[in-house]
This record gives C-alpha cells, sequence and structure tokens, in this order.
C-alpha cells in the first residue's frame, strides 16, 4: 500500500471520521443534502481547514456516482444551471478567505453556519414565492462563497428548495444536481491553487468506500411518500454533529 495510504490509515481520528462519513452517507442518499453539515464539524476535530474543505469535496465524488443518474432525470437542470453559474466566481474568493483564517475561527464559521441552517429548517420556515433568475443566482453565488471558505457546499441551496413549494423529490434531485456540480468546481480551485496533497487525496479515497456504500443504501430508502421521516432523520442527525464539532471540545 502507498506511503500515503498508510499515512492516511494512521491519521489519529481516522476511525472517527470513517463512522462520521458512513452516517453522512445514508442521509444523503435519503435525503439528497446534509453530509457536509454532518461531516465538516467533526472533521474539523482532526484536519485544518484546507484538509476539511478539500476531503469533504473529493469524497463528493463517490456519491455523485451513486446518486446523479436518478437526480439527472428528476431535477430541474436549467434551473440548477443558474445557480451554478453564479458560484462560478465566488469559489475561488471563499477557498481565498479560508486560507486566511484561523482554523478555530473556520470551525466557528462552520458552527454558525450549520446551526442557523438547521435552525431554519426546524422552524418550518416557507416561502409562498416563486424565485426569480437575480434571487436564483444571489443563492448560488452565496452557496460558492460558503462552500469555498468552509466545505459547506449545501446550506444555502437546502435552505431555499426546502423553504419553497416544490415537491419532496425535486428538492432532492436539485439539491444533488447542484451540490455534484459544486463539488466539481470547488475540486478544480483547489488543484489550481495546489491546496489538494497526495495524502488528502488517498485519504478521500479511503473514506470514499464506505460513503459510497452508505449511499446507496440511503437512496434505497428513500421514497416521496416519506416526506416527514425525511426530514427528522436529517435534521437530528446534522444537529448531533454540529454539538460535536463546536470547538469548545478542544
Amino acid at each position: 500500500m502507498p506511503d500515503a495510504a498508510l499515512a492516511a490509515l494512521a491519521l489519529p481520528g481516522f476511525w472517527w471520521l470513517a463512522a462520521t462519513i458512513a452516517v453522512a452517507g445514508i442521509v444523503r442518499g435519503f435525503t439528497g443534502f446534509g453530509s457536509a453539515l454532518i461531516f465538516v464539524p467533526v472533521a474539523g476535530l482532526f484536519l485544518t481547514a484546507p484538509q476539511v474543505v478539500a476531503t469533504i469535496t473529493l469524497l463528493g465524488v463517490a456519491s455523485t456516482a451513486a446518486l446523479l443518474p436518478r437526480a439527472w432525470r428528476q431535477g430541474d437542470r436549467g434551473e440548477v444551471a443558474l445557480l451554478v453559474l453564479a458560484a462560478l466566481p465566488t469559489v475561488p474568493l471563499g477557498l481565498a478567505v479560508m486560507e486566511h483564517l484561523d482554523g478555530e475561527a473556520v470551525r466557528w464559521i462552520v458552527a454558525g453556519v450549520a446551526t442557523i441552517t438547521l435552525g431554519a429548517l426546524v422552524s418550518g420556515w416557507r416561502s409562498v414565492r416563486a424565485a426569480s433568475i437575480p434571487t436564483l443566482l444571489a443563492i448560488g453565488a452565496a452557496a460558492g462563497l460558503i462552500g469555498g471558505m468552509t466545505g459547506l457546499t449545501g446550506p444555502v441551496v437546502i435552505l431555499f428548495y426546502l423553504a419553497g413549494q416544490g415537491a419532496v423529490q425535486s428538492v432532492r434531485a436539485n439539491t444533488i444536481l447542484f451540490l455534484a456540480a459544486l463539488d466539481v468546481v470547488i475540486v478544480t480551485n483547489l488543484l489550481l491553487s495546489g491546496i489538494t496533497t497526495i495524502n488528502v487525496v488517498w485519504l478521500a479515497a479511503l473514506l470514499g468506500v464506505p460513503y459510497f456504500v452508505t449511499t446507496m443504501i440511503g437512496q434505497r430508502l428513500f421514497h416521496p411518500s416519506h416526506e416527514r421521516l425525511y426530514r427528522r432523520a436529517a435534521l437530528a442527525v446534522i444537529a448531533l454533529a454540529v454539538v460535536a464539532g463546536l470547538p469548545i471540545w478542544t
């Protein structure tokens, strides 16, 4: 086995990361989102901010392979394309901010973003208006900035879709499509900037095995009629991850 792979296995907290991403995979497969909200706060206990961002975005490849075919058929690709277009210039800006922030500051930002998102979802807030093109572009830009800065690629878009009136099947599909595209954008920027190292690539590859398997399990569990369970299960696990990842524990 390559030295970089052995180093990843020997990383303090590796098995905690593996267990966390396995849980995140079930939630991601079932809901279409939530893996970063679960993994990033816990990963911040063991990895630097650049490593966290690089690992979760590389792991997105594993979940994309499992979820993209169905989402491609069911999603609104035109709407998602507008979101991704707006995120393109803000991802590198977010990465630049992340590189200049203290690791603990990034963890507090992660906790804050995750908590605000969770609170809005738990409150049951809903929007009755259809989103305009400027609104879609603003949402995509904000998602790109936060995703590049923290690795949390989904909160802004998740809140937007879950606050709307769309059917749960459409919400899930559009979220999967956007997160898949944004992962590609972030990984490309990471490679161009030199932030990603071979050790991080091997860490993501090793964690990608349980992630892919549990994502497939989560997708098999999904059914549009399970909307109430769909929301409650994801929110409960995300809440636990936010508490576990608070910087006050270390």
